[in-house]
C-alpha cells in the first residue's frame, strides 16, 4: 500500500453497524443482488460506485430535509489529522 493511504475506516466508529445496514438497504433499493456471505469485491465496480453513490445523495437529502425544517445537524470535525505531504 503506498505511503498516506490507509484501510477504509469509519469517521465515526459507533456508526460502523448503522453503515454496514445503511449499505445494504442502499444497495437493495436498486435492486443489486447481495451475495451470500456479504463479499461485494465480486461485483463491477459500477454497481458498487452506485451504491456508494446513492448512500451519498441519500444522506445529503437527510441533511437538506433536516435544514428546511429548521434544525441544525451537529457536524462533526472530519478534518484529516495528518495531511499528506
Amino acid at each position: 500500500m503506498a505511503q498516506g493511504q490507509k484501510t477504509n475506516r469509519k469517521l465515526i466508529p459507533q456508526a460502523a453497524q448503522a453503515m454496514e445496514q445503511f449499505k445494504w438497504e442502499t444497495a437493495g433499493e436498486l435492486g443489486v443482488q447481495i451475495p451470500q456471505g456479504g463479499y461485494m469485491g465480486d461485483l463491477p465496480s459500477r454497481v458498487n460506485g452506485a451504491i456508494g453513490g446513492n448512500m451519498v445523495k441519500k444522506m445529503i437529502a437527510a441533511y437538506e430535509q433536516s435544514l428546511a425544517q429548521g434544525q441544525q445537524p451537529a457536524t462533526p470535525q472530519v478534518t484529516n489529522q495528518n495531511p499528506t505531504p
